[in-house]
């Protein structure tokens, strides 16, 4: 039945491959959704079904495999540069930074067990990298490590049939380690979700009683402080005022503050006394603090403020309002008049209902709008992160050079022009859906073909004696740093559990032990800590795998 099948198709080569690829896709999807123990493996599954039908020895153009596989990494990898752009940089600032380096540590001591692991398993480099590879669930790093390959001669079969073996096994280890420490780690440690993230907007409210700043301008005061900080609200005498920056401060006022956190106690120094009032309750309804004044919440759809500083738009000088906070991708963002605004941003705007009016024509507001896909930035930022993916990096000491491939440039092309392309005036939005779909996409067909083009050799692999030594050596990789680092995190350190969690599914890059984390612990540093280490642990495995081959082989 096959054979006749592939007999017809094969006089389509084309019609063939988009079939082919389209069916392993639709079963890998659907079986994906099933969960076993409640944990799933989504679009991973479609490399598994990928590697049955070529186990069934389906046949497609090779040339036609390559391509498609080609085009599906390098659309889920720019999608995912691209989403994660716009927070990539501001994740280094202070918790961040700490976090990234945690997350290098635990990548590094991966790298080094897997070379400890050479000669004890005798198992060769570039079988060893894709084990890594597989243990870690990584397949940009795989496709970087074949291109290395490639460009050094060798043949990429093994590495990517040894990837194919240990990645079942490297999405399972993260979740037994997590479940082993977690019974070790008391329930109170785990309820422990104060929100470290430095983005985030603080709402307070001071009253005036510093003899320092007593009349004096807000704009003085502002650099008087060094602390970046927005009032939103004055009252004065029974009065509520939109605080404009040369407005006079005056003992007994009450001011509130948008801020962060941290600086919190620096501000209480500079005004004298914070209200114990808690104003970041969810269930704030501003509208009904005065009668005055309202709040409402804008959508920057206006292309012609895009890449724009917030100040320069002057809309309290033009029209008595006052910009509180800025929504950026779920994060919120102080609204200082340096802040580059994108397309998509939503603002937090509080003045009078009839300035309200006259704010909305300016941002445009007009949500419909932005669910027209920009496809020129897609494609500009593909050529961009190919162009990037073929420029040779010389490494000291080695006469071959590394490049960042078709996994690498398309990912550091995502994330620059994520974060400065609006600076340019570069319409990069995309709505969330818009970029999942992108991104799940470009990820079915790249695992689907490199499925069919390592499955007619994996079954047999499996229960061979290297096979086994693959499972093994993968599964001591994805195991033994993690529980290790867990271990050391927990017992030394007073970091939240679900942040240091979040850290290590996000250094794995492993989405799945995350949505175990999400279904056995409450709040969401789990989720914002994986988003923060995310991106630098892909782009730093992607050129660990690289730079292995190029300075051992």
């Amino acid at each position: 039945m096959i054979e006749s099948i592939n007999n017809f198709l094969s006089q389509f080569q084309d019609i063939q491959a988009i079939i082919v690829i389209s069916v392993v896709s639709v079963i890998g999807l659907a079986l994906g959704k099933i969960k076993i123990f409640g944990i799933s493996l989504g679009v991973t599954f479609v490399f598994f079904v990928g590697i049955f039908a070529g186990h069934l020895l389906i046949d497609i153009d090779h040339q036609m495999l390559r391509y498609a596989e080609s085009l599906g990494l390098v659309i889920f990898v720019y999608a995912l540069g691209l989403q994660v752009g716009p927070g990539f940089f501001s994740s280094f600032r202070k918790g961040g930074v700490q976090l990234n380096l945690l997350s290098l540590v635990l990548i590094i001591a991966g790298a080094l067990l897997s070379l400890g692991l050479i000669p004890l398993t005798g198992i060769s480099l570039p079988d060893m990298v894709g084990v890594m590879c597989g243990a870690t669930t990584n397949t940009p790093a795989l496709a970087a490590a074949q291109q290395t390959l490639q460009q050094l001669g060798m043949d990429t079969s093994g590495a990517a049939l040894s990837c194919a073996v240990t990645y079942p096994l490297g999405v399972v280890g993260v979740i037994l380690a997590l479940a082993l420490v977690r019974k070790f780690v008391k329930d109170d440690r785990v309820k422990c979700r104060t929100n470290d993230n430095a983005n985030t907007a603080y709402i307070c409210e001071f009253r005036i009683n510093n003899d320092g700043i007593d009349n004096k301008k807000i704009c003085d005061i502002s650099q008087i402080s060094h602390r970046k900080f927005v009032i939103s609200r004055l009252w004065r005498d029974g009065e509520v005022f939109i605080p404009t920056f040369d407005m006079v401060l005056k003992k007994n006022d009450h001011i509130l503050v948008i801020t962060n956190e941290e600086d919190v106690p620096s501000l209480t120094m500079l005004f004298g006394e914070q209200e114990k009032k808690d104003w970041n309750n969810s269930n704030i309804d501003w509208n009904k603090i005065d009668s005055q004044l309202i709040s409402q919440r804008f959508v920057i759809t206006n292309r012609e403020i895009n890449g724009k500083h917030l100040g320069d738009l002057k809309l309290r000088n033009h029209f008595g309002v006052n910009i509180t906070r800025v929504y950026r991708a779920g994060v919120q963002l102080l609204a200082t008049p340096d802040l580059i605004l994108q397309l998509g941003d939503k603002l937090t705007v509080v003045g009078e209902k009839a300035a309200l009016k006259n704010v909305e024509s300016v941002l445009g507001n007009v949500i419909k709008s932005l669910k027209e896909p920009n496809l020129i930035i897609i494609f500009i930022g593909i050529i961009l992160g190919l162009l990037i993916g073929i420029i040779p990096i010389p490494v000291p000491g080695v006469d071959t050079t590394i490049r960042l491939g078709l996994a690498g440039g398309p990912i550091v092309s995502g994330i620059l022009i994520g974060a400065f392309g609006p600076r340019f005036h570069m319409i990069t939005y995309t709505t969330r859906s818009v970029n999942l779909m992108l991104r799940a996409f470009g990820l079915a067909v790249y695992l689907a073909c490199l499925g069919i083009d390592s499955g007619a050799h994996f079954f047999e692999t499996v229960v061979c004696a290297n096979g086994l030594l693959w499972i093994g050596a993968g599964f001591l990789i994805t195991f033994v740093p993690v529980v290790l680092i867990l271990i050391i995190l927990v017992k030394f350190t007073k970091t939240d559990y679900g942040i240091i969690t979040g850290m290590i599914c996000g250094s794995m890059a492993n989405p799945m032990a995350l949505d175990y984390l999400n279904d056995n612990i409450e709040g969401d540093n789990a989720s914002v800590a994986y988003a923060t280490v995310y991106p630098m642990s892909m782009f730093a495995r992607v050129i660990i795998a690289q730079l292995l081959l190029i300075l051992l082989l």
